[in-house]
């Protein structure tokens, strides 16, 4: 079975990489730019494999388009590069909505009244094989004066924590060596942050980052891809356990 997929899987790559493609890559996903002809090269591959496996959906009136499964499919990829992997073995579709989306939610109330109401979400992470996003979020990503936000990264950096079946904020590392020194400096840099965010103090890093350890490390790669020099300056070893995981050195050309 694994050499019919890696069969499958390079003829595939060996496609040429469509011009309009390219023309997508290169204007809606900027650290393209930044990665070696041969990261490149291999970011490109990965796009056709991802977009040939993964089933994209239209929601909520959006008509699915190639900019649309272009530019989603290189943010999941940029998270493969340089690494051992198998396209999110558990992902299975992107359901992607043209904005913000309304989630029901059930809320108790004065009394212990069950309330129903519902929430706008940019984006989710489901281990049962889906990642529900937002289109405009995904194609324009906030500016908002801390930077470093990028729903894309977030949702696939879930995936990559759900691989080994639970989502607790460690994604299977390279080495079994490397964990202790992840929960270290993962546990440590968590627990500052929520300690910044309970006491409404000033942080680089988005304080959705508090709200349990799977949200911290999808926050931190979005800091890592987008504002990798900040994190770097003001948290090396939380920047530099993430850049053992993936790989990459993002700090370094940017």
């Amino acid at each position: 079975m694994f050499g019919l997929k890696a069969k499958r899987r390079n003829r595939v790559r060996s496609q040429p990489f469509p011009d309009s493609w390219l023309f997508i890559l290169e204007r809606n996903v900027p650290y393209y730019a930044r990665l070696s002809p041969s990261e490149q090269q291999e970011l490109r591959n990965d796009i056709q494999v991802f977009i040939a496996e993964k089933n994209f959906e239209g929601c909520g009136g959006l008509v699915m388009t190639d900019e649309i499964k272009v530019t989603i499919a290189a943010y999941a990829c940029i998270l493969l590069l340089n690494r051992q992997h198998d396209f999110y073995p558990r992902l299975q579709s992107i359901l992607v909505y043209p904005d913000a989306y309304p989630v029901p939610v059930i809320r108790l109330g004065p009394g212990d009244q069950i309330i129903e109401d519902h929430e706008m979400r940019l984006g989710e992470s489901w281990r049962t094989g889906a990642i529900v996003i937002s289109w405009n979020h995904v194609l324009h990503r906030p500016a908002d004066p801390t930077g470093g936000r990028n729903v894309a990264l977030h949702e696939f950096a879930h995936q990559l924590d759900h691989e080994d079946g639970s989502a607790n904020g460690a994604p299977v590392l390279p080495k079994t060596s490397m964990y202790a020194a992840w929960a270290r400096v993962l546990g440590r840099e968590y627990k500052e942050l929520s300690e910044a965010a309970a006491n409404n103090c000033p942080t680089l890093l988005d304080k959705y980052g508090a709200t349990n350890p799977a949200e911290f490390f999808a926050v931190i790669t979005e800091y890592f891809f987008e504002q990798p020099q900040q994190l770097k300056e003001k948290h090396p070893e939380l920047y530099e356990e993430l850049r053992q995981y993936y790989r990459q050195d993002p700090a370094r050309n940017a």
